[in-house]
């Protein structure tokens, strides 16, 4: 889909799209196209409960004699904020593809501050709505698919609103790689081709290194490589790196737990939405995408990426509860349940990190808990801490973003939930706190690194579409991550 920015004026076909303020309060856009359709404007204004309100839309087709073929009016309320302005550009463009348009013009002349940076975030907004999983599709029907192909934004400053959006649709680049990521079948992504998938940001700058099992047995990875020792597909350990600022300056970590499926193992899920667990790597397609979007805008950071990827299949070789692995760090692991398998593809992953990178801060990624689902529900991913600043930095960017996050608590007393008589810590805690006592075990393999955990198992997929988040994958992290690493670690 093809996104421009022109200077203000009406154009001569194709959708028109303007806005109107609380109380129909016509733009100056809106006036100029009462005039030229002879009040048809004013008319619908008056005759219906369209009030200029947030959200709203009213319809207009295009009297005859006008090359256009439809005005479309939405409601800018008393001024939006980015993400309404994100949310707008979202459904303008659900509602050109559900009418059928090809090309619409938005006339950007009121509602914002800035009607630049204002012109570009509804673009955003647009983009961000725009993606579809098809690529598995052969019988679509033409009606079924969109019809957008070009959404002109006209705006007094368009060239500064052309240089914005040129930084988020790289952003928007790195959202779409997360979801592509997520919404694959298992069949098709697996550590071997997620490994391959990751190396073709080679082509952005990013330096990609791929571990093999072998590797990682010297490393003493046996938290990590046990999850995978029933399957046939070999487990990955993938480490990205973007230097973006001074080689001595001290990297940002972000870690991803990569279940590109997961059956529960020996401890085996029921049957009935087994199918959802190949979304049980998005936390690595999280981390993946961030690396995109970082290095697709040029950011002036260095960030490392690192991604544990396994497949916790059922099988003679399998991980059986009762065992006992020895963990990268030299801690031992008694396994009580091997359905509590992305803790122990972390635990090896966060001390490799942290060993090796000497970061600034880790903030680890997982489809984690059950648990944090009853607690949050699908409004918000949980976080947990040992740094309060690196807490309030994510928060603030989930709240910029709209990626939301509620912080929980960690204490010594949750952490005895984990201790083991045969070993170090046993893999789960009891039903007690599920979701804090998965955390108290990651935190065993941090040291002092500061740390946070997001467990974002209620928001990597969704089940209904949103404003700029269509149904199935939803890329949750990558924008925050990136708006965290741009407003507080750059240089």
């Amino acid at each position: 889909m093809k996104f421009s920015f022109a200077s203000l004026s009406l154009p001569k076909s194709g959708a028109i799209v303007a806005g109107v303020k609380e109380g129909k309060a016509m733009t100056p856009a809106a006036k100029d196209i009462d005039k030229r359709t002879g009040g048809a404007v004013k008319r619908a204004l008056a005759s219906g409960r369209f009030t200029g309100a947030k959200g709203q839309t009213l319809e207009i087709l295009a009297p005859a004699g006008m090359g256009n073929s439809r005005i479309l009016l939405v409601g800018l309320g008393s001024g939006l904020d980015m993400l309404a302005q994100q949310a707008l550009g979202g459904r303008i463009l659900a509602h050109m593809n559900s009418v059928g348009e090809t090309a619409a013009t938005f006339l950007v002349d009121d509602g914002a501050d800035d009607l630049a940076e204002a012109a570009a975030q509804i673009a955003y907004g647009a983009r961000l709505k725009s993606y579809r999983f098809d690529k598995y599709r052969t019988k679509e029907k033409a009606n079924k698919k969109p019809s957008l192909r070009a959404l002109a934004l006209r705006v007094d400053g368009f060239a500064t609103a052309r240089r914005a959006f040129a930084v988020l649709d790289k952003v928007a680049d790195g959202v779409f790689f997360t979801r592509d990521l997520v919404s694959a079948p298992p069949n098709d992504l697996y550590p071997e081709t997620f490994a391959a998938e990751v190396k073709k940001l080679t082509e952005l700058g990013v330096k990609v290194e791929v571990l093999g099992e072998k590797q990682m047995q010297r490393l003493g990875m046996g938290a990590l490589l046990g999850v995978g020792q029933g399957s046939i597909r070999e487990s990955r350990l993938v480490v990205m790196r973007w230097n973006g600022a001074a080689r001595n300056k001290q990297p940002l970590a972000f870690v991803g737990k990569g279940v590109t499926f997961d059956t529960g193992g020996i401890s085996l899920k029921p049957a009935g939405g087994m199918e959802d667990m190949k979304w049980d790597m998005g936390g690595a397609g999280t981390v993946a995408g961030v690396m995109k979007a970082v290095a697709g805008r040029k950011a002036k950071a260095n960030v490392i990426g690192v991604i544990g990827l396994v497949e916790n299949m059922p099988d003679g070789n399998a991980q059986r509860p009762g065992d006992i692995v020895t963990s990268m760090s030299g801690q031992t692991i008694e396994i009580i349940n091997t359905d509590a398998e992305g803790r122990l593809v972390l635990a090896d992953a966060l001390w490799y990190t942290q060993d090796r990178f000497k970061p600034q801060f880790i903030v680890d990624l997982a489809t984690l808990t059950g648990a944090i689902i009853i607690s949050l529900g699908h409004e918000h991913a949980g976080v947990f801490a040992n740094d309060d600043t690196l807490s309030e930095n994510l928060i603030a960017a989930g709240k910029a973003t709209g990626e939301k996050l509620w912080r929980f608590p960690l204490n010594k007393d949750y952490d005895k939930q984990i201790d083991s008589p045969a070993a170090d810590m046993k893999n789960v805690g009891g039903r007690p706190a599920g979701s804090i006592t998965a955390a108290q075990f990651l935190q065993r393999f941090v040291n002092n690194t500061p740390w946070a955990h997001l467990d974002i198992a209620g928001m990597a997929w969704s089940g209904k579409d949103k404003d700029t988040v269509p149904k199935g994958g939803t890329g949750y992290g990558v924008r925050l991550l990136d708006t965290m690493v741009k407003e507080f670690y750059e240089d």
